[in-house]
């Protein structure tokens, strides 16, 4: 039988990042639009593009540094 804990705390986990990523965007982009410039919110937007690409970027890098790891110390990862 799979262990249930694993999905069920990765599944809240990427939910909570996904919301609180989607409101700072948000945010930032309401912010700039305040404002009232087509300059200052395409450089929210690029800020923000910027941000979610060196997120999803450090995501992956965790996760295979954290694979990497465990397959070195001869840890079962298969699902």
């Amino acid at each position: 039988m799979i262990d249930w804990v694993p999905i069920v705390f990765v599944a809240f986990k990427v939910l909570v990042f996904g919301t609180g990523m989607f409101f700072a965007v948000k945010w930032h982009y309401e912010q700039g639009k305040k404002r009232k410039g087509q300059e200052k919110q395409s450089a929210v937007l690029r800020a923000s593009g910027k941000v979610a690409a060196v997120f999803v970027l450090s995501l992956l890098g965790v996760a295979l540094l954290a694979f990497g790891l465990g397959k070195m110390l001869g840890l079962d990862l298969t699902v």
